[in-house]
């Protein structure tokens, strides 16, 4: 592809000065339990979120959030688009489906042929009525070290959808785990690896998995940086220099994955600028320069997102 599909409209690769975050929700409902917890809901949070993003756009010149809420997760392209308008900040928008606690009716008994044309048909047409394209598909997911069976099939979607539109495919590892899976399915359904991000790998201390996915060509994403709960940050940054002692710096996609409201800088917590306030700030002290951070956290993205080969120039 050629630019990036922005909730607002393409938008040129060049055109994106500033750092992106690679994984993040900006409306989202995961709630099963019902203490409302996993929501960032637009009409409650969504304010607080556009002062977010706007505070880091001037502050760090943020470009670009790639949004990966995606069927069956409380996706709302239209507030996308305000918070985008309002922010100054481009969103792209996703499509595909979770791992499969989240899976909504429609993945059922359907075909992996009937699931990449639902894919298509949004890519191609819109979300809805709303007239708004997806420019990623994502966060296609599974849980445990290989794909269930339904999971299966919407990888398989994603990749078949993937090689029909000329979008790329992020995926959702649950804490980490199944991303040498992921990647064989999706590359043995035709799809390039370096159209491929693994998500969250940053919770999984396994330096050697990192370097398998990073010298096939697949992105690997330490996107829930800030997430203490989970893996505490130092971790996060010894597992990211490894990485990039190793030689795979333009593999590396980074954020944060904000996905409860508990998580946003007005009630208490890190917010979307913790790896642009304290997580890179640590990598630099660790002797990462500019130059790579830039790579980290804007060739790389744009790369990711246009389906450009690591030498390619952005």
């Amino acid at each position: 592809m050629n630019h990036l599909q922005t909730v607002l409209g393409p938008l040129a690769p060049t055109d994106v000065h500033g750092p992106a975050l690679a994984h993040e929700h900006l409306a989202l409902d995961l709630d099963r339990s019902g203490d409302r917890a996993a929501v960032l809901d637009p009409q409650a949070h969504g304010p607080r979120i556009t002062e977010e993003l706007t505070s880091l756009r001037e502050e760090f010149g943020l470009a670009l959030v790639i949004e990966l809420t995606c069927r069956g997760m409380g996706r709302d392209v239209e507030a996308l688009a305000r918070m985008a308008k309002d922010s100054g900040v481009a969103v792209v928008a996703a499509t595909g489906w979770y791992y499969e606690p989240f899976h909504p009716e429609e993945i059922g008994d359907a075909s992996a042929e009937q699931l990449a044309g639902t894919l298509i048909h949004e890519i191609d047409g819109g979300i809805g009525a709303t007239g708004i394209r997806p420019g990623v598909i994502g966060e296609v997911g599974s849980h445990g070290d290989t794909p269930s069976e339904p999971e299966t099939r919407s990888l398989l979607a994603a990749a078949r959808a993937a090689s029909a539109t000329g979008l790329s495919v992020a995926t959702h590892a649950q804490l980490g785990r199944g991303g040498l899976a992921q990647l064989d399915l999706l590359t043995g359904a035709g799809l390039a690896p370096h159209r491929i991000s693994i998500g969250h790998q940053d919770l999984l201390d396994r330096p050697s998995v990192h370097r398998e996915l990073a010298a096939s060509g697949a992105y690997v994403a330490f996107d829930t940086v800030g997430k203490e709960s989970y893996q505490p940050d130092a971790t996060r940054l010894r597992l990211l220099l490894q990485l990039l002692e190793a030689g795979h710096a333009d593999r590396v996609l980074l954020s944060c994955d904000i996905s409860r409201h508990g998580y946003l800088e007005s009630e208490g917590g890190t917010g979307y600028g913790h790896l642009f306030r304290t997580f890179l700030g640590q990598a630099r002290a660790a002797g990462v320069d500019e130059d790579l951070i830039d790579l980290m956290t804007r060739r790389n993205p744009v790369r990711f997102l246009t389906g450009a080969a690591a030498h390619e120039d952005v």
